[in-house]
């Protein structure tokens, strides 16, 4: 009988693995624990990142268990070197498990998969909404009439927003939830246009694709980002691009922080250069009360909660727990990482 550490906390529950895993593999032996995030956040743990929990807790946890079946717990080099050689794979319920040190697992010879995919719905739904809110101003409209001030004047043709129908958006990223903005934005009649080298045109049926990332700015009333943060993508977003972008475009970043220069976003509002933004990623989480993007106007701030709802929850705990059932019948892993 295999032994697995699930280990859940406030947003995947350990009840929900518990039920994938009895679905999947029902004769497993586990040990559970069961982290204090979101209500807690996130913090760098040794050399991972977006971790809870404490690296000693997790490795007297993790006795005599072959699978760990886990969320945010911060599978560092400390941890993975303390766990082998019993330890064999690491099943993440994340798309990028930043809180596994997969060299670290590779090199004590640890398999690691993930679940890809599993808030791409609940991203891209937030991400439409966002843009809405921003080209209408929702919140500030909201804001001012709770205040008592009724604005009539906001119907005056030089006033009114523009319509996403027939607007041209720029999508950097087509992937599980680039590809799924694309398709709702054109439905309502966007022309989108997307920038992902790795994605060629024929897998891009919702969008047209370009090769030169200054052309989409340049063409772009919004700007909407969906990669995945890496060495290509990080600080790709800066006061050069902004500057690109049509006078009075709106820019959306539901994807990473480091993607997007946030001074250069909140320069470019200030200015009047941008006429809205809306972001669910911040440069610090939480972010402290004095920061300036908290008085940027025509901004607005979610507190990353894109990929928020009980589906993703449940499609991680699937999409992990049929990895974990296929690496134990000896099959290939689906979402390997190593």
């Amino acid at each position: 009988m295999v032994k697995v550490l699930v280990a859940g906390d406030r947003f995947i529950l350990p009840e929900i693995l518990l039920e994938a895993l009895a679905r999947h593999v029902p004769d497993a032996e586990t040990t559970v624990i069961k982290g204090d995030w979101p209500l807690t956040p996130f913090v760098r743990i040794g050399e991972v990142y977006e971790a809870e929990g404490d690296e000693d807790a997790l490795i007297w946890a993790l006795d005599g268990c072959e699978i760990a079946f886990v969320h945010a717990s911060p599978f560092t080099e400390k941890v993975i070197a303390a766990a082998v050689p019993t330890l064999k794979l690491i099943t993440v319920g994340r798309g990028g498990p930043v809180n596994i040190n997969v060299a670290a697992a590779t090199a004590h010879g640890v398999r690691v998969s993930n679940a890809p995919g599993r808030n791409a719905t609940s991203t891209a739904e937030h991400s439409v909404a966002m843009i809405l809110a921003a080209v209408r101003q929702l919140v500030d409209r909201h804001n001012e009439l709770v205040a008592g001030q009724w604005r009539g004047d906001y119907y005056a043709y030089e006033n009114v927003a523009p319509e996403v129908r027939g607007s041209t958006i720029g999508l950097i990223g087509y992937g599980a939830v680039g590809s799924r903005v694309a398709r709702i934005l054109d439905a309502m009649g966007a022309h989108v246009l997307a920038y992902d080298p790795y994605v060629v045109a024929a897998d891009m049926p919702h969008a047209e694709r370009l090769d030169d990332l200054d052309e989409l700015l340049r063409r772009s009333s919004i700007l909407t980002l969906h990669p995945r943060l890496n060495d290509e993508t990080r600080g790709m977003i800066g006061a050069e691009q902004l500057a690109l972008l049509p006078a009075g475009a709106i820019v959306v970043n539901c994807a990473r922080p480091p993607i997007l220069d946030y001074d250069a976003l909140a320069d470019a509002l200030d200015s009047g250069r941008l006429s809205a933004a809306a972001v669910d990623v911040l440069p610090s989480e939480p972010l402290p009360a004095d920061h300036r993007l908290l008085r940027t106007p025509r901004l607005i701030v979610t507190p990353h909660l894109a990929g928020a709802s009980r589906e993703s929850a449940q499609l991680a705990a699937e999409l992990g727990a049929a990895d974990i059932a296929r690496w134990l019948a000896g099959e290939p892993l689906a979402h390997a990482l190593n």
